[in-house]
């Protein structure tokens, strides 16, 4: 059984936590197939019952309050929720080798004992240096690491979706529909990129590249959605389109060395169009 562990450090990482387990918990709860393969999120417990496979972390108990609080809280099991007494203050080394450190041993052991397979890690930095300073960290003890920043959010929410004041809601959204669709290769059935593995062979070249900056299709406003066309030609345009990418690292001049997209895109589609 293929399985994921989802690992969410920081207030930053608590608040996309909330829509990425709303998404996920929609996409088990709405779909057939779905229930067959639960395992790859969640673990069964007594009662039939199912809690995500999920370790929370974060320095400070408030974020730990508000997740509890919250609509999906109770999901959680209680003993992965790991925090301390004090903040970073948006300082990457205050947070990396000061008060992070006391909890990195109690991290370390929840993780084995939840014994997921693979990890899913967000690293964010409020300011720039604290992305700079965590590069060495996402090349050195990541295999995949999808590049994301708030800019691009922003861009598709004005120019995309036409939103005219985008709340970190509709970001976190963005965020979580395309955590999302990176692991349906886990979830669902397909003859290409069957798991994350694969996907790492036949997208990094060597070890150290190993950053992605991931484009997602379809994204239109509510208003103009009935006057799209879902054909895999726009679908398509629309993936490798700069306005569609996640982060603004891509312009119209961007060469691609390689790229890939998930099956079950387009799977659909095609059927419909073979039965007419």
């Amino acid at each position: 059984m293929r399985e994921i562990m989802h690992l969410q450090a920081g207030q930053c990482g608590s608040q996309i936590r909330a829509k990425f387990w709303e998404v996920i918990s929609d996409e088990h709860g709405d779909s057939d197939l779905q229930p067959e393969r639960i395992n790859v999120y969640y673990n069964k417990a007594r009662g039939g019952n199912y809690v995500p496979r999920a370790v929370l972390v974060d320095l400070e108990p408030s974020t730990m309050d508000s997740i509890l609080s919250g609509p999906f809280g109770q999901i959680f099991r209680p003993d992965n929720f790991v925090f301390g007494q004090s903040r970073a203050g948006n300082n990457w080394v205050k947070g990396h080798y000061m008060e992070g450190t006391e909890l990195v041993d109690t991290v370390l052991d929840m993780v084995q004992r939840e014994h997921g397979a693979l990890a899913q890690s967000v690293r964010y930095g409020v300011e720039p240096y604290n992305a700079m300073l965590s590069v060495h960290q996402l090349v050195e003890n990541t295999n995949e690491t999808y590049c994301i920043n708030n800019g691009a959010l922003y861009d598709i929410c004005f120019r995309t979706l036409k939103l005219t004041t985008p709340t970190y809601g509709d970001l976190n959204h963005l965020v979580s529909a395309t955590m999302s669709r990176v692991t349906t290769c886990l979830c669902f059935l397909g003859q290409l990129n069957t798991n994350l593995h694969k996907l790492a062979v036949n997208m990094v070249p060597f070890p150290c590249p190993h950053f992605f900056m991931p484009g997602f299709a379809p994204l239109t406003s509510r208003g103009s959605q009935q006057y799209q066309a879902l054909r895999v030609p726009e679908l398509t345009q629309q993936m490798f389109d700069a306005d569609s990418n996640m982060n603004d690292l891509v312009s119209e001049y961007q060469q691609y060395q390689d790229a890939t997209a998930e099956e079950g895109e387009f799977k659909q589609e095609e059927e419909e169009e073979e039965e007419q």
